[in-house]
């Protein structure tokens, strides 16, 4: 627990951006369907345009991801965890200004763009953060700890969102944001990898690249030490292990951002929810992650292992996919909320 206490201004930090991330997903779609087909509970052009959204954010992090990592490996975690919890404050700040179709388009371009680079990557960052502080048998419950705390934040934000007026939503969501980022700035201690490669990068400004060969090159440009597609599929050839979690992941993830783009949208052509519905749905499901991951996943990790555990979060993921897909009724949707408590074990 001593090695948990010292992460906990990562803790906070990753509280307070989640927080602000995650109460805007109520009011979201309520504000997509007002800008683009006002009066209106089915719109094509929404759920084309986050379709749209997705996709170019996803190619735009196939090339940044690499990147940043990289770059956090020379210049420190908190140095690059900057710059996307600086980007986020910004999309938010447009439609806590106004939500008129003009300030949309706008929120939507910006978020389209900054989203290649945030998209992932705080809760990247944030686990190199734990895995360069915290000893390899002590990782997965702290890892857990990590993610409850998470999940924590997704539910006060969507309960927050629940009381709140739409505009309310977004200017304390821009302003949490904005605390978030001065308050990682002010208080989080900067990561130290052992073998002393990311303080001597750190404290010399140059990039310091380590070969196999065990030579290092110096003065070598930021931009050419990200990992080319040959780098990258040589790293998957190296280990068989990281191939397949690399399969897992990716066909998790299609299949949840597939789903997440829908979604809301879905819900509200069949069962005409609004940002109250969507706000209660979320904290039932939120809760019942924050439980999984606080208490149950660092109790399993240790005693059926990561493997089991990860079965089990992907068995209860389709399950929970293929019950909203037959919905025929509200109280389906709250039975289906069982199996996201299962399901947060994983993300």
């Amino acid at each position: 627990m001593e090695k948990l206490s010292g992460l906990r201004h990562l803790f906070m930090t990753v509280f307070l951006f989640n927080f602000a991330t995650f109460m805007v997903i109520p009011a979201i779609t309520d504000v997509t369907m007002a800008a683009l087909c006002p009066g209106r509970d089915e719109c094509s052009i929404a759920i084309y345009l986050t379709g749209f959204q997705q996709v170019i954010i996803g190619l735009g992090t196939l090339v940044m991801m690499p990147l940043v990592g990289n770059l956090s490996d020379m210049y420190g975690r908190k140095a690059l965890l900057t710059v996307p919890m600086c980007l986020t404050i910004f999309p938010l700040a447009i439609l806590a200004w106004s939500r008129s179709r003009n300030f949309f388009y706008a929120y939507f371009v910006l978020k389209t763009l900054t989203s290649m680079i945030c998209e992932g990557s705080v809760h990247c960052l944030t686990l190199a953060y734990v895995a360069d502080n915290i000893p390899e048998i002590r990782r997965a419950s702290a890892f857990g700890v990590l993610s409850g705390v998470g999940s924590s934040a997704f539910v006060c934000g969507t309960l927050s969102a629940r009381f709140l007026k739409t505009s309310s939503t977004f200017q304390v969501a821009a302003s949490v944001a904005a605390v978030a980022a001065v308050y990682m700035k002010l208080f989080l201690p900067d990561s130290v990898i052992k073998d002393g490669v990311l303080d001597r990068a750190i404290s010399e400004q140059k990039p310091c690249i380590i070969h196999l060969d065990g030579e290092s090159a110096q003065d070598s440009p930021v931009f050419k030490s990200m990992p080319s597609l040959d780098d990258m599929l040589s790293l998957l050839q190296t280990s068989s292990t990281f191939t397949k979690a690399a399969i897992v992941a990716f066909f998790s993830n299609l299949g949840d951002v597939g789903l997440h783009t829908s979604l809301m949208y879905y819900l509200k052509a069949r069962f005409h929810f609004n940002k109250h519905q969507f706000a209660d749905l979320m904290m039932i499901s939120g809760i019942a992650g924050t439980i999984s991951q606080l208490v149950l996943m660092p109790i399993l990790a240790p005693t059926i292992g990561e493997e089991k555990l990860l079965a089990i979060g992907l068995l209860f993921s389709c399950s929970h996919m293929f019950l909203y897909s037959i919905a025929w009724s509200f109280w389906v949707l709250l039975y289906n909320l069982d199996s996201i408590s299962h399901y947060f074990i994983i993300c």
